[in-house]
């Protein structure tokens, strides 16, 4: 499989992501983690931590860059409550567009403003789309950030979907080790996605305790 289509195919393609050593699971399967990408945001990202801390669930928030340096307080408050904070980018753009000085670029200012917020630099990456490009993976690891993508999805981007979709799909077949994919924000996808998600998360979390297994963050 050549190099770039391996890249692109990571995300979807467990072998994929296996051949480029991309976590898609936990390796210890204590439990299951809950991720959620694009925020911080103003509506969404409160109303995702306001679930969480019902359910006394943790989860861990990819945050972009540019949504941390306009609200730096939601992104310390996301740390405070005990949550993972972690880099999904300065900008939210595909890596195999940007040249490998880009990718270097996007990376040093996300995390600095991650730093910059929360008082702490962030020690995992998922890149926008969950793609990266050759020059985006051998980036991050020269930056000492440790990427990981996911094994379930609720696909709750989508205009038409629904809070009870975005949760059957998120669980289905959901095991010890899965990592769940989420969104707490619509800067980059349908407007207004992020009430659907916040509707389905605790239908999310419930069948997760059906089934006997904890909300954990990656170690």
């Amino acid at each position: 499989m050549p190099g770039v289509i391996r890249h692109l195919l990571a995300p979807v393609l467990p072998a994929a992501a296996r051949a480029l050593e991309l976590p898609r699971t936990l390796p210890d399967g204590a439990g299951v983690a809950l991720s959620f990408d694009d925020g911080p945001h103003p509506e969404g990202t409160p109303s995702v931590l306001e679930v969480l801390s019902r359910a006394s669930a943790r989860a861990t928030f990819f945050l972009i860059g540019e949504q941390v340096e306009r609200r730096p307080a939601l992104a310390a408050e996301i740390a405070a409550a005990g949550h993972v904070v972690a880099l999904h980018g300065y900008r939210h753009r595909l890596q195999v567009r940007l040249s490998p000085s880009a990718v270097r670029e996007d990376l040093a200012r996300g995390a600095a403003a991650i730093e910059d917020a929360v008082g702490a630099a962030p020690a995992w990456h998922r890149p926008p789309y969950g793609v990266y490009s050759p020059a985006g993976l051998r980036a991050v690891h020269g930056a000492a950030l440790r990427p990981l993508l996911w094994s379930r999805w609720g696909k709750d981007w989508r205009r038409f979907t629904t809070p009870g979709r975005i949760a059957a799909r998120a669980t289905r077949h959901v095991s010890r080790g899965d990592i769940i994919l989420l969104h707490d924000a619509d800067f980059y996808s349908s407007h207004g996605s992020h009430r659907k998600t916040v509707q389905a998360l605790p239908l999310v979390i419930a069948e997760l305790r059906r089934r006997e297994l904890d909300t954990v963050l990656p170690g």
